[in-house]
């Protein structure tokens, strides 16, 4: 069947996208502000040694999530609307907390097998590997609850939960670390706490209780979630391997101490900027989705929301590659200043990352995520070599260019690996006015070189000025489509 334009429909999904944008924004920004806070936090009442072991904890957590449960949640988005076109919801509901019931069971079998693996090979302490065991299974429902929130388009219940899962894990954690002199394990137990609150929460916000009935599995309806989530799952893997697999290689050449470096790099990149990156995907995706579901073409819809995202994230990466040793300096304890060195390496390789949502879209729409797959691991793969060879040599800057380099094959395999019909229009306006807005840019940056502004002052005023031009040249001289 053939994807037909429809402007009209696309007009109004553009305005109700925006609309969503601005009713996630508020959890986006809190999530941002609360990554901002917790860094600088937790490197004043952690050493080195102690942050590195938290980082290498909250690895292993996203590690075993990847594997069993964030795919259901992330397949439940994929073919809800197409359940509820068929009136049956019930039923994929209860199959989905039913798989997400059965994947548990299977880790824990898994992990109690081959504990004993799992300790020599992630270097990880008994007591701490049993408490990410346990912190799984918060997390896990919190995941497919909140993505069926998002099939809901519950954007305000979202916002909400967010918001409050937020603040409770800081002052949480925050409690349990100055009080209970429980080190990194407070950090773990806090989120623990707060995540299951916040699950009651969602329970009720999503009313999935309403709609959980225990029925038989349908093998039509498990097939095309494994074949959709399997692949997705072997994709956050790879993407893992991408963005994880240095602190363990890190970890066995220098020890904690290095990895907290590099946990504290990766705590002021990637949290921070996918944060916001993730605005429009999380409001756009859902109604994409529908569309595509009802034949509509949506290449003109996703290739203007990259054009938007190239335009918000480049000058981020810019400001904060240029100040790196200033953001460094005040998002962290002394003790990790070092972290400066990866800021440039790490913020350049989430745009291509962020930029390759875009990219990769096609497949999650026609349902051949395992090319995502396909072309994530070929990058991963790249990556560890990469972090094998360069991180003996050149240490923490061979850690940020492996990392930049396998996050740039990723994007560039998915502009090449095309689907019939799915390749997306260069959005020519956004760059011209992005490459014309530089210019007085990077003279306003070689202006605060000579002076001495202070260093926060000089970034929110590139960035302000480099919004405000944009703005005015998308309303007078280089205006976006109607």
């Amino acid at each position: 069947m053939e994807f037909v334009e429809n402007r009209k429909v696309e007009k109004e999904q553009i305005k109700a996208i925006f609309q969503d944008m601005l009713r996630y924004s508020p959890s986006k920004l809190c999530g941002m502000l609360g990554n901002a806070i917790i860094v600088p936090v937790y490197t004043s009442l952690l050493t080195p040694e102690k942050y590195g072991l938290y980082s290498i904890s909250i690895a292993l957590l996203s590690f075993l999530c990847i594997l069993f449960s964030d795919w259901i949640g992330l397949s439940g988005l994929r073919f809800f609307r197409r359940h509820q076109i068929m009136e049956d919801l019930p039923k994929y509901i209860s199959l989905l907390v039913s798989m997400l019931v059965g994947n548990l069971f299977v880790m824990f079998c898994v992990a109690f097998i081959f504990r004993s693996h799992f300790y020599s090979f992630f270097k990880i302490q008994p007591e701490y590997f049993y408490a990410i065991l346990l912190l799984i299974i918060p997390v896990a429902v919190r995941a497919l609850l909140f993505q069926l929130l998002r099939a809901q388009l519950k954007s305000i219940s979202f916002t909400l939960s967010t918001i409050i899962n937020q603040i409770l894990t800081i002052f949480l954690s925050i409690f349990l670390v100055k009080y209970c002199n429980m080190g990194a394990m407070a950090l773990l137990l806090g989120m623990g706490i707060s995540i299951s609150l916040v699950d009651l929460l969602l329970i009720y916000q999503s009313g999935i209780m309403k709609s959980f009935k225990i029925t038989k599995p349908q093998f039509d309806a498990v097939l095309p979630i494994f074949k959709y989530g399997i692949p997705i799952a072997a994709t956050s893997l790879s993407s893992w391997i991408i963005t994880q697999s240095n602190k363990f290689i890190m970890n066995n050449i220098s020890g904690f101490s290095d990895v907290g470096i590099v946990g504290v790099a990766y705590g002021l990149t990637l949290p921070l900027l996918m944060t916001v990156f993730s605005i429009i995907p999380v409001a756009a995706i859902p109604r994409i989705i529908n569309m595509y579901e009802e034949r509509i073409d949506v290449r003109p819809i996703i290739s203007r929301f990259a054009g938007y995202f190239i335009v918000i994230a480049v000058p981020l990466i810019v400001v904060m590659s240029l100040y790196s040793t200033d953001f460094v300096q005040m998002l962290s304890n002394e003790k990790f200043y070092a972290a400066y060195r990866l800021i440039p390496y790490f913020s350049v390789g989430t745009f291509f990352m962020a930029l390759a949502d875009y990219t990769t879209l096609q497949y999650h729409l026609e349902n051949k995520t395992y090319i995502d797959f396909i072309l994530k691991l070929t990058s991963g793969i790249i990556g560890v070599v990469l972090n094998i060879v360069l991180i003996p040599e050149y240490g923490l800057e061979g850690a940020g260019i492996a990392t930049l380099a396998a996050n740039f094959m990723y994007f560039f395999l998915s502009v090449i690996v095309v689907l019939p019909g799915l390749r997306l229009m260069f959005p020519w306006r956004s760059v011209l006015r992005l490459a014309i807005t530089f210019m007085p840019f990077m003279w306003l940056y070689n202006c605060f070189k000579t002076g001495t502004y202070p260093a926060l002052c000089q970034m929110l005023t590139l960035l302000l000025f480099f919004y405000f031009g944009n703005w005015f040249l998308s309303k007078t001289f280089i205006k976006n489509p109607d």
